[in-house]
């Protein structure tokens, strides 16, 4: 057999790396052929098939850089199989993005957190309240407010220089429920009911009085065209797009305690009935935290990783 000559111009480190390009290539097309025919079970039961995109678009809100984005995704599609839940799906991406991130990881389970601000509703009225604080409004919690015709308890009564705000809130603690239009109907008459009879205040009759009803899922289309046709304020988790729940903590920087993973859920429950919801409200009641039993070692724990994701 004869010797094949070899070049000595010829690279083979280079040629080994072009191969192995090429078999990296090779795989990931074949990958993305397979992740393809992958059904995503959401939580109403419906399948979708697994779009990169949206996993990317839900980590990127996060404020985590587009390589560790890249990171995150490729070791979640290492572990997914036809007919996973969505719920695995984040669960997934959340561990991945804590292993990146505590902070941004926090931001991640933001939907989850505000769920589990239940069940009893109240202390999403006080973190609707502090949302609305940060905004530069004077807030009442659970005010009664006469209207011309009846009296009203009203969840959030939010005041500032020239305006007046009363807001509902409706906490539901199923992710997939909606809050339809009968919701909007109600809250609206009760509102005309407490304008009018505002009307016949000297000391309010020029102010710009608005309400709102404010939900941690979503509304029904019809309730959006309700609300939208007789000018009554509407606040979910994504609507609307520049008004929405997850944009005023986005620009507050105001997030729920129900966030933090260093915390257990029996903890979080026991601040959340002393009327404590945010994370920056804990570093101003450590005492409390002694006092529920938390050592110096969870408490310093529990302080880091509230700054780290009030700071991202």
């Amino acid at each position: 057999m004869e010797n094949i000559p070899i070049n000595p111009n010829v690279n083979f480190k280079v040629l080994l790396h072009c191969f192995i390009s090429a078999i990296w290539l090779f795989l990931l097309m074949a990958m993305e052929n397979e992740l393809a025919q992958i059904n995503i079970i959401k939580s109403s039961g419906d399948s979708e098939i697994y779009s990169p995109q949206k996993l990317r678009a839900g980590l990127k809100q996060t404020g985590i850089g587009n390589n560790e984005i890249e990171r995150v995704v490729r070791a979640v599609e290492i572990r997914l199989y036809d007919g996973i839940t969505a719920r695995k799906v984040y669960q997934i991406a959340y561990s991945l993005l804590w292993k990146e991130s505590k902070g941004h990881a926090g931001r991640y389970r933001l939907k989850k957190a505000i769920l589990d601000l239940g069940p009893s509703g109240y202390p999403f009225e006080i973190f609707v309240g502090r949302l609305f604080e940060s905004f530069g409004y004077q807030v009442k919690i659970g005010e009664l407010i006469q209207g011309k015709c009846v009296q009203h308890e009203v969840d959030v009564v939010a005041f500032k220089p020239g305006e007046q705000v009363i807001v509902e809130c409706k906490f539901r603690g199923d992710v997939k429920g909606k809050t339809n239009v009968q919701v909007p109907l109600y809250i609206h008459s009760r509102f005309m009911d407490i304008k009018e009879k505002w009307k016949e205040d000297p000391t309010k009759k020029d102010l710009n009085i608005r309400g709102f009803v404010a939900t941690n899922t979503r509304f029904t289309l019809d309730a959006i065209q309700y609300a939208e046709c007789v000018g009554l304020g509407l606040i979910s988790w994504d609507y609307p797009k520049s008004g929405s729940l997850k944009y005023f903590i986005d620009r507050s920087g105001l997030h729920p305690l129900t966030s933090l993973r260093s915390l257990k859920k029996a903890d979080k429950q026991f601040f959340l009935n002393e009327g404590l919801v945010l994370c920056r409200e804990l570093e101003a009641n450590e005492n409390l935290m002694r006092k529920h039993g938390l050592n110096e070692n969870q408490i310093s724990k529990v302080l880091m990783e509230s700054k780290l994701l009030m700071a991202e």
